[in-house]
């Protein structure tokens, strides 16, 4: 089962975060095999945290539940909530698989939120070589499609925002985001 999880960053907590950096890459080590895209968000500056996304493919629910709230982060209070839900992997690869590789171009998270009001917005958006991962995000049994995530190259945020039709959800989020991993 495939799951998308985002910790968004408590206010003021960079320095918390800085300072569990090990633990925090040690921890996702352990999910290595697991991962199909990982990385931070960042503010508009570019340069501040306020998240961090992790996709992951996990035997069901109760792993899923203890990958997020056993981070480090989200244990010491780094994080002020954790969007956790069942995805759909539409692209089929990891990110490490995107053609586009992991520099060159702007990368953003882009969630719809809120039921999909439209069928088409199940099939991938056209322009694929853009997209890093998408998929929908799902009801706890999966039943559901409660909105949509997407990890995108794009110019400006504005492009970003437009591979999900606006007017389909209750909101529309755009968050700086970059390749995530311990640094080689």
């Amino acid at each position: 089962m495939e799951f998308f999880c985002y910790h968004r960053d408590r206010r003021g907590s960079e320095a918390l975060r800085y300072e569990l950096l090990e633990e925090h890459w040690s921890y996702m080590d352990r999910y290595a095999a697991e991962m199909i895209a990982r990385g931070p968000t960042f503010a508009d500056d570019g340069g501040t945290p306020t998240g961090s996304v992790h996709i992951l493919d996990l035997p069901g629910p109760a792993a899923a539940r203890a990958f997020a709230f056993d981070e480090p982060n989200y244990q010491a209070g780094a994080y002020r909530d954790v969007l956790l839900r069942r995805w759909r992997n539409m692209l089929g690869r990891t990110m490490w698989d995107f053609p586009g590789g992991r520099t060159g171009g702007n990368r953003y998270l882009v969630l719809g939120l809120g039921p999909s009001r439209a069928e088409a917005e199940h099939a991938v958006p056209p322009d694929r070589d853009a997209l890093i991962a998408y998929g929908p995000l799902l009801s706890d049994d999966g039943a559901s499609r409660v909105g949509t995530a997407a990890l995108v190259r794009a110019s400006d945020p504005a492009e970003a925002r437009a591979v999900l039709a606006p007017e389909r959800y209750a909101d529309v989020e755009v968050h700086n985001w970059a390749f995530g991993g311990r640094p080689s």
